[in-house]
């Protein structure tokens, strides 16, 4: 009989909520399996297997994971835990494709992935309600995901067909330099569960139309996503190896799956995102041969709102920055700065507007906040709550676990008043649904606190005086500011950090040069 390991954790009893409103959840058989088949206008993009060589197969042991509902505990479906050896074959078979696709016209590729976009959007629904089971993101969100992550096929499909070169005056006599475009080769991406169809497809849409051929690993906790893309781009005509699927649990097999992807010298680049911690790992293995690599890491995103701010935008920002996806983003508000001036006010309406929040099932209607992944997400919640209010802060709505269904991960959405400079949450990202709110009154001071930490994704303020727009977003050691909005990502702009956010940018003019390496052609005797 087939092995199991199962990626969930057991949940610790949970607490009385303290304040918020909460849809009635049934407490449910946590072994009892969740029918999601029977949910879908289209059964077959819900796969249990892995994608490899334009193959759907298990593992060659026969061993699986379980992967669950994070807002119910039940059992989603099993899916293979494949090993070290399987994955090297799913590389072998990337590397014999390599030649044929990135032979194929620009126009050819592009074609293929505006099928794939097609295929995608007549599909949302099913998608976003897969990722809704997977994830604990809210049906809403999700569906805004599934768009999201289609966007940056048909980008990078318009940018297939302009991958330019250039001609170089030559310093010697009869000579021309022409300098062209050539895809890098096999791509190894390594994708997060908080977007598990987006940073999918934020990765593979540009390798593809460079004319790379791909191994993505899909995230343990959310792998039907992965699968259920992959079955489109099989549908549509995608050839057989140019994108492959491995799924392995949390554990010795993924840690053994990310060496093999960066260590094997078939792979040409290696592209990740996920935490700083793994992220050094990577690059130190991906040392071994000197692969390209692109890394999007953690965040400690400051939201600063300035005493002339427009309150309205910024709670707007806030909520949007701060609680999409249950706290559960890269470019999170993670410290929230308010000048003292306007600080009492943003408090009370923030607050207002985070109680009014419906937090329950995610796939039920009108629920805005839904589970975090793992226990251990609600666990670094709640310490960072207590590890705040034990030096001074306020809890003005939340702070606890909710009454919830055993073996899920809610933790009510949270809002901490007057938190002191030093205190967790200062110095790492939560990850979850708590705003921390600092109060400040200078902006030299702000700007200092708001650099004072190890990486630079994102920043966020808020002012309507034009001269401080440049002043303070040019002096933010970040890689995306966001200035009267809490929205920054788009296929057509460079997303990526500074610092120990990593290197490397995803979408915009220059996310195909990412997959592309440039190659000088100098021909002389030219009379």
């Amino acid at each position: 009989m087939p092995k199991r390991r199962h990626v969930h954790d057991s949940l610790h009893p949970v607490r009385k909520l303290l304040t918020r409103n909460i849809t009635a959840l049934r407490t449910p058989d946590t072994m009892a399996a969740e029918n999601l088949r029977s949910l879908l206008k289209d059964p077959e993009l819900l796969q249990s297997k892995a994608y490899v060589n334009g193959q759907w197969v298990d593992a060659d042991d026969g061993e699986t994971f379980t992967v669950t509902n994070p807002a119910t505990g039940k059992t989603l479906v099993d899916v293979p835990n494949m090993p070290q050896s399987q994955v090297r074959k799913a590389i072998e078979h990337a590397k014999s494709t390599i030649k044929s696709w990135s032979a194929e016209t620009a126009y050819k590729r592009q074609t293929l992935l505006l099928a794939w976009y097609s295929a995608i959007m007549a599909n949302v629904d099913d998608l976003a309600l897969i990722l809704t089971k997977e994830n604990g993101k809210p049906l809403a969100e999700a569906k805004t995901e599934i768009t999201y992550g289609a966007s940056y096929i048909s980008w990078f499909a318009a940018e297939a067909v302009r991958a330019y070169g250039h001609t170089v005056p030559a310093v010697f006599p009869g000579t021309r330099n022409t300098v062209i475009k050539q895809p890098i080769g096999v791509c190894g991406m390594i994708t997060p569960w908080n977007f598990p169809n987006a940073m999918i497809t934020r990765k593979a849409a540009p390798a593809l139309a460079a004319g790379c051929t791909i191994v993505i690993k899909a995230p343990a906790e959310t792998p039907l996503s992965a699968l259920a893309i992959c079955a489109l781009a099989e549908r549509v005509g995608i050839p057989a190896g140019v994108v492959n699927v491995v799924t392995v649990a949390k554990g010795e097999r993924e840690q053994a799956c990310g060496l093999e992807l960066t260590t094997n010298p078939l792979v040409s680049k290696i592209s990740f995102t996920g935490s700083t911690p793994v992220g050094r790992l990577l690059m130190k293995q991906c040392s071994s041969t000197l692969k390209k690599m692109s890394m999007e890491l953690g965040g400690n995103a400051a939201f600063i709102v300035f005493d002339d701010a427009d309150l309205d935008l910024a709670i707007e920002g806030v909520i949007t920055s701060k609680f999409r996806g249950a706290g559960q983003t890269c470019v999170c508000a993670n410290r929230i700065f308010v000048h003292a001036k306007v600080y009492n006010e943003f408090a009370s309406r923030l607050t207002d507007r985070v109680k009014a929040f419906k937090v329950g099932d995610p796939s039920e209607e009108g629920v805005t906040i839904g589970p975090l992944i793992t226990e251990a997400g609600v666990a670094k919640v709640e310490r960072h709550v207590n590890d705040a209010v034990e030096k001074g802060a306020r809890i003005l709505v939340g702070g606890s676990r909710p009454d919830a269904p055993e073996g899920s991960f809610f933790y009510s959405p949270t809002v901490l008043a007057d938190v002191p400079r030093e205190c967790a949450v200062a110095s790492e990202e939560t990850f979850g649904p708590l705003a921390a709110l600092f109060k400040f009154e200078q902006e030299e001071d702000v700007v200092t606190r708001a650099n004072d930490t190890e990486v630079g994704l994102a920043g966020y303020f808020f002012t309507k005086d034009i001269s401080r727009v440049w002043r303070v977003a040019e002096r933010l050691e970040v890689g995306m500011v966001a200035v009267n909005t809490g929205m920054i990502s788009q296929a057509c702009i460079p997303f990526g950090g500074v610092k120990q956010s990593g290197f490397g940018r995803e979408g915009g003019r220059g996310g195909l040069d990412e997959y592309m390496v440039e190659k000088l052609v100098t021909i002389g005797g030219i009379a």
